[in-house]
């Protein structure tokens, strides 16, 4: 009889650790795209390298003229998508990012498909896609 109530409890709790791990995994990730965002929109790119996987930052690492190519930029629009869950530890996120050419003034803009994976072992985020293409015209 007294076992039921027992039961029970333990598998709220349960439900509860499972919900709370969930809940802090989706704020990371809120607060780790927020960070992201107001780094590209600063133009920060030396700080925007610290999202990117440091495995695929290693494999891939932006050229020298890829660097200077943000240089040339100022980001004046960074819209969000909604976030889209691929996996348990997997999201994509699409961003079109305005930029003005700080020589010619010219504007345009270009779309950035990121793919950010969650590395269970750091409890972080890790971008996977990348820095923005702004070489690419959309």
């Amino acid at each position: 009889m007294h076992r039921l109530p027992s039961v029970l409890l333990v598998a709220a709790a349960l439900a509860a650790c499972a919900t709370e791990k969930m809940r802090s995994k989706e704020t990371v990730l809120d607060q780790t795209l927020h960070s992201y965002a107001a780094t590209i929109r600063w133009g920060d790119m030396t700080q925007a390298l610290s999202f990117i996987d440091p495995k695929v930052l290693a494999e891939h690492p932006p050229s020298p003229l890829e660097l200077e190519r943000f240089r040339q930029v100022r980001i004046t629009g960074y819209s969000e998508q909604p976030i889209v869950p691929v996996g348990e530890d997997e999201v994509r996120q699409v961003v079109q990012i305005e930029l003005a050419n700080v020589n010619t003034q010219t504007v345009r803009s270009v779309v950035d498909r990121q793919v950010w994976k969650y590395d269970e072992a750091t409890k972080h985020w890790w971008l996977t896609s990348g820095l923005p293409d702004i070489a690419r015209h959309d």
